[in-house]
Parts: structure tokens; C-alpha cells; sequence
């Protein structure tokens, strides 16, 4: 049985319960200073909690970026993180497909993520070979870059993605 989940956007009153998520989704991870810099920064992201029965259970990031030589309005799609006890239910599906309706009705045009390609190839995010990730990554992870086009008529496009300071730590993107 599903439960009953509420999208809506982070709140400084969330801080809390999304940083108990993160160590509980990721126990071999330190997400949670990325997690602090981006919400610190909201000009550079969009947050979005859900939440079951007033408890916040999962949160996911998007950050504006852009794409070196283009205009492409463009955005990444993480850290995405529910909590473990509430995996499969579709929180995770819930954020992310609320999160890319939002970018959709902003007009950006591709969003990218660094991920697992079973888990967000359900979402139509498909290998990236035009846009480089911001710094490079072991060779294993190749296919774990991915993207997905918001709009039909979006071009292929080429260069290498432009993140906001909170993603430029060559550590992040690498193992």
C-alpha cells in the first residue's frame, strides 16, 4: 500500500528532519555539508521535501547550472535522499517527477544527474555523451552520467556543465 505523500518546498523549518535523512539514506556518504551549502544558497536551488503524515521523509536538490557555449537553461538533480524505512514506496518517484514538472514550467531545458541508471532511467534520464560533467570522473561511473531533455525541441548539446561553488570539489564527483 502506498502511502499518502506531500511534495512541497523545503522551508528553513525543515533543516532538521532533512538532515536525518541523509545518514540514514547514505551511512557510507558525508552528504550533509553539500546539503547545508545549497540550501544555504536557495538563488542556486530548488529543495523539495515530501512528507507522510507531517513527518519529512525524503528531500531532493535541483541546482541551476548552465552548459559552457550555450544559453540551454539547464539543472542538476541531486543529492535525492528518503528515508530507508520508507524506501519503495515512490517517495523518491514522488520528488523526483515533482521536481522536473517544476523545471518544466521554468523552462529549463535539461537536467543531469549522476546516478544510478536503473533507478533513474524510469524517469527517461538517459546516458550523457554531449555534456561533459563539471570535472572528471573513473571511467566505472560512465554511465551513471545521464540526462534528460524537458523539451522535445532541445538540441543535442555539447560543452561541459557550469555548476554553482557548492558542487566545485573534485571529490564530489569522484570516488
Amino acid at each position: 500500500m502506498t502511502d499518502h505523500v506531500a511534495i512541497r518546498p523545503g522551508t528553513p523549518e525543515d533543516s532538521g528532519g532533512i538532515e536525518a535523512i541523509y545518514p540514514l539514506a547514505f551511512p557510507d556518504e558525508e552528504l550533509l555539508p553539500l546539503v547545508r551549502d545549497l540550501l544555504a544558497a536557495p538563488d542556486v536551488i530548488t529543495s523539495l521535501v515530501a512528507e507522510i503524515d507531517g513527518d519529512v521523509v525524503g528531500h531532493v536538490i535541483f541546482s541551476r547550472c548552465g552548459i559552457d557555449g550555450t544559453t540551454s537553461g539547464a539543472s542538476l538533480l541531486g543529492p535525492l535522499a528518503v528515508t530507508p524505512s520508507r524506501h519503495g514506496r515512490g517517495v523518491g518517484s514522488t520528488l523526483v517527477r515533482a521536481g522536473l514538472k517544476l523545471l518544466e514550467n521554468a523552462n529549463v531545458q535539461s537536467v543531469f544527474v549522476l546516478g544510478d541508471p536503473a533507478y533513474y532511467g524510469r524517469f527517461g534520464f538517459e546516458a550523457e555523451r554531449g555534456v561533459e560533467a563539471p570535472y572528471p570522473m573513473p571511467s566505472e561511473w560512465a554511465s551513471a552520467w545521464q540526462s534528460i531533455r524537458l523539451f522535445d525541441s532541445v538540441a543535442p548539446l555539447e560543452g561541459k556543465l557550469t555548476v554553482p561553488e557548492q558542487w566545485r570539489d573534485p571529490a564530489l564527483w569522484s570516488d
